[in-house]
């Protein structure tokens, strides 16, 4: 099975969490564009969704699924989203996509994160892929700076823009074994937007797609 085929298995089985009449969260990344297309086939059943990204948005809206604003909602039944890794706590880093700010706004009003992902996500320890922080254009460098006093190593990611007109830094050179004291000490440095650490909000359900199908994990 290829890794898109494990992709879309993961996707499809998020449907079983969709509650009928639900606003759904969704989430951004090439493992949520299969659960977008699945959620495609019971637009019926649902209201519409609220969504973490341009992409995502245009997306659902593509499939004649509502999209709604976020202020609009006070509560979400659930959230459907990848990662870029997961560990076995159910802490992941998240923000390849860029989306990092708005995936965290829309996972903390859900009542259930549901993590899609295929089997090459999950790990033991955060860190081999770089830790996306999200920070105001003018504080880039001096946020860097305190980075590489924390011993991070963070790469500039050039060219990009975010939804929210923000900037990116990729952080190398860290084994996270401590997530949710990492993500806090990151967020309190001026000038950060948030980072892609999402340990104090973390999955409620791994839905693993696997070569012998979907595996699903709890924490």
């Amino acid at each position: 099975m290829s890794q898109d085929a494990m992709k879309k298995a993961a996707g499809w089985a998020a449907l079983e969490y969709v509650e009928r009449d639900s606003i759904v969260g969704v989430g951004t990344g090439s493992t949520v564009n299969h659960f977008i297309d699945a959620l495609g086939t019971i637009k019926d059943q649902i209201q519409g969704a609220v969504s973490s990204s341009e992409a995502s948005t245009e997306r659902l809206k593509a499939l004649g699924i509502e999209v709604f604003d976020m202020n609009s909602v006070s509560e979400l039944s659930v959230y459907v989203d990848g990662a870029d890794e997961i560990n076995h706590q159910m802490e992941m880093i998240k923000g390849g996509g860029a989306a990092l700010t708005r995936e965290k706004i829309v996972a903390s009003v859900a009542k259930q994160f549901i993590c899609i992902a295929d089997g090459s996500k999950l790990v033991d320890t955060l860190g081999r892929f770089p830790l996306p922080v999200e920070v105001i254009p003018m504080a880039r460098s001096a946020v860097a700076r305190e980075i590489v006093k924390m011993g991070g190593d963070p790469v500039y990611r050039e060219g990009c823009i975010t939804d929210n007109g923000c900037q990116i830094l990729d952080v190398h050179s860290w084994e996270i074994t401590e997530a949710k004291a990492l993500e806090a000490q990151l967020n309190n440095l001026v000038g950060v937007v948030t980072n892609g650490l999402f340990a104090r909000r973390g999955a409620d359900v791994l839905l693993l797609g696997t070569p012998e199908g979907v595996k699903t994990v709890k924490g």
